[in-house]
């Protein structure tokens, strides 16, 4: 099972290039897709769940051109888009056994999947729930499920922690991580924490290119060095702030402790810290964004 995709660029009208040369491979295991809002995280999605065609480059699925022939990648896809519509006047079973049947789903066999589904997302005492009264979390939660109808070999999801509570959070991250063990997972999104406990593989993105590629491992390790923590009075931060990246800040009764990411001692009594997932993605996205693509792997 792998995806393949070659030199991916996508141009729309106006000459906004919203992905550009985007070349990785990809193979069963969960690919955590960061970037901040306007990287071209959804442009890319859509190309590859072949909802829109790329200007240039290719995808290949099992080593077919999704654009030239979408066919076998649509059989086999669920795709969570960033923005999901819904029915509004639709019951959460009602609009899954729509789902099911636009995707050849019926009889027993789809109402099966259907109550496995609705109880793997929590959701089976509001079946009857019509979605128009629904929270964003709950709603965000059918998506999930439709997207899953299908057993797909490929998943796609875009942001779809949206409206979720930590509780909501924690439950979606472990059913990633078990999805992951057989198909292809892209999780995309621009919250760390979503992709720091499911993800296998991390990928940046910035101004549409691929910055980094590699395990969280590697990507942490790219940070060694380069993670300090320092407290300083409260009329300083904005000073600090002006010169150096802050991947966190705390209120202590010392002053606010810092996690500052400099190449060397930012200030003298700054010490040196182990880096955490966020310090390395904001490492990477604030030194590497503008620098040629380059990949760990």
């Amino acid at each position: 099972m792998e995806l393949q995709i070659n030199e991916l660029t996508k141009v729309y009208r106006g000459g906004k290039r919203a992905v550009d040369s985007f070349s990785l491979t990809l193979r069963p295991g969960v690919l955590g897709l960061l970037g901040s809002n306007g990287a071209g995280k959804s442009s890319l999605m859509r190309v590859l769940a072949t909802v829109t065609r790329p200007t240039s480059g290719q995808v290949l699925w099992e080593g077919v051109d999704i654009a030239a022939n979408p066919g076998p990648l649509r059989r086999t896809i669920g795709y969570l888009p960033q923005d999901f519509g819904v029915y509004p006047q639709l019951t959460a079973r009602e609009f899954l056994s729509y789902m099911a049947a636009a995707k050849g789903l019926h009889g027993r066999s789809a109402g099966a999947r259907i109550e496995e589904l609705l109880d793997l997302v929590n959701l089976s005492g509001a079946a009857k729930q019509r979605l128009g009264s629904m929270s964003g979390g709950m709603r965000q939660r059918v998506g999930i499920a439709q997207a899953l109808l299908n057993d797909p070999r490929l998943l796609i999801v875009d942001e779809p922690t949206v409206g979720l509570d930590p509780e909501e959070r924690m439950r979606f991250s472990n059913l990633l991580t078990g999805l992951g063990s057989e198909r292809i997972v892209i999780l995309s999104t621009h919250i760390v924490s979503d992709v720091a406990t499911s993800a296998d593989h991390i990928a940046v993105m910035g101004q549409g290119r691929l910055v980094r590629h590699g395990t969280p491992e590697e990507l942490l390790r790219l940070a060694e060095g380069s993670v300090w923590q320092v407290t300083v009075d409260s009329d300083r931060l904005a000073a600090l702030r002006s010169r150096y990246v802050l991947s966190g800040t705390v209120r202590t009764p010392q002053g606010v402790q810092a996690r500052v990411l400099a190449a060397q001692q930012p200030l003298p009594g700054a010490d040196q810290v182990r880096p955490r997932l966020d310090d390395a993605y904001l490492l990477l996205s604030s030194v590497s964004a503008t620098a040629p693509a380059a990949g760990v792997r």
